[in-house]
């Protein structure tokens, strides 16, 4: 009786450990951002009124991406209106609309990566802050508290982004400070989910060692951090694509060199990796190669992704991917993204 006790103790160990670090052993999902919650800066500091001047997926999106097998869905939104007011209550609109979202999400057995999509920043009184500036760290580490005090019990949360590509932080502030107390804050009221964090100069893969190696001694009591990269393939990485596929000096690999980096120091820091955004033009069948490269890369090292993006609000996009003619016809980039639905550990 007492050998079936301990082991009946180390399967509840075992499963706890499981459940908290869902992508240690499995194969992962690819996926989507799903943008538009993102949308018009100018509208900010609770002018932007929700369903006209921004827009949260709907369910059709989520069923659309679920019969194409891509099934992690990077979800952004704004700091300004989940929270009008610095130390304010949450907008119980936008929290209760994720709630709902969560809830498609989990009936289609998909997953929610919440993305708070603000560089580093908040508007305060009208203007832009630099968190360190009249936005504190304390500021932004309480607001992800009480989001992590309201989602915490979710089966479809993938994870907490803590911010997208924060850049041109205080040298007296640096963003890895301000991470760590975003850490701290949400452990207090969820030690399980986990916790997603990305690298400086606008999260760059490529530049990752050069400017984000500190961010290896960041603390999670739950060890439960995933690391968030970028990675376009233009000439500057900004996945803007002004120019042609020669102008931009593309080649098949680059999306594999871009990234290399980045994985190497998570192979040599024993981390976990994600790469929150990439994307390519769907007018030249060579982007598609280092896209169909880059992918077949990334998930050999078993490190999964969000094609940057998705969402009916983009009209002409360059690098959109959500579907013409309602619905009835993919994007040609889909091809290549479909071959990938999860990584090959």
């Amino acid at each position: 009786m007492k050998n079936i006790y301990y082991i009946l103790i180390l399967c509840c160990l075992c499963l706890f450990s499981c459940d908290s670090h869902p992508d240690t052993k499995s194969s992962l999902p690819f996926g989507v951002n799903l943008a538009g919650a993102e949308f018009f800066h100018k509208k900010m500091d609770g002018v932007g009124q929700f369903g006209i001047d921004y827009h949260y997926p709907t369910t059709r999106e989520f069923d659309y991406w679920k019969s194409k097998g891509l099934t992690l869905i990077r979800l952004p939104f704004k700091w300004e209106r989940i929270q009008r007011e610095l130390y304010g209550e949450l907008n119980r609109e936008e929290i209760d609309y994720i709630k709902y979202l969560l809830d498609e999400a989990g009936s289609r057995d998909m997953k929610i990566l919440i993305d708070m999509h603000n560089y580093g920043r908040r508007k305060d009184n009208g203007k832009d802050r630099i968190i360190g500036d009249s936005v504190s760290i304390d500021h932004f580490a309480s607001v992800w508290k009480q989001i992590a005090g309201e989602l915490k019990e979710h089966s479809a949360l993938y994870g907490y982004g803590l911010i997208n590509e924060p850049h041109d932080m205080l040298d007296s502030v640096p963003w890895f400070k301000i991470a760590q107390a975003a850490i701290e804050e949400i452990r207090k009221v969820d030690l399980k989910t986990a916790i997603v964090v990305g690298g400086n100069h606008w999260s760059s893969a490529a530049r990752w060692q050069e400017i984000s190696d500190d961010l290896k001694h960041l603390h999670d009591p739950s060890d439960n951090l995933i690391f968030e990269g970028h990675c376009y393939f233009d000439e500057d990485g900004s996945g803007i694509y002004r120019r042609s596929y020669d102008e931009e000096k593309a080649y098949p690999t680059i999306g594999i060199d871009r990234t290399r980096p980045f994985v190497e120091w998570l192979k040599t820091n024993n981390l976990r990796g994600f790469i929150g955004e990439y994307g390519v033009p769907g007018d030249d069948e060579r982007w598609l190669v280092c896209l169909d490269n880059f992918l077949d890369y990334l998930s050999k090292e078993n490190i999964n992704g969000t094609y940057w993006a998705a969402g009916a609000q983009w009209n002409k996009y360059i690098l959109s991917i959500h579907p013409d003619d309602n619905y009835q016809t993919d994007k040609i980039q889909l091809g290549v993204l479909t071959k990938y639905l999860e990584t090959k550990n």
